[in-house]
């Protein structure tokens, strides 16, 4: 299983909105949707659709590297983002 956390030190005011997002609310597994299991990743979207801290979450996935659904994106989706943002067409 690989770590859910970055390995490099963040600070703590960097994560603080952490405590407010509705993830917190359910199940951390259902953010890390396995191939066949029966949670999705749009049952992670559906939570994240709703949430207050949504944007802070998905600009600390895009600047961390997270794996797994944060902001309500894909990993797919965020590197997508991170592609236009240096400039590069995203992959169709």
């Amino acid at each position: 299983m690989t770590s859910r956390w970055p390995s490099h030190p963040i600070p703590a005011e960097d994560v603080a909105w952490k405590t407010e997002g509705l993830c917190q609310e359910v199940d951390p597994d259902l953010f890390f949707p396995e191939i066949g299991a029966r949670t999705t990743a749009a049952d992670a979207k559906s939570i994240c659709v709703a949430c207050h801290v949504r944007l802070k979450c998905l600009e600390f996935a895009l600047s961390h590297g997270e794996q797994g659904i944060w902001g309500g994106m894909t990993e797919r989706q965020r590197k997508a983002i991170r592609r236009v943002r240096v400039g590069r067409p995203a992959a169709a």
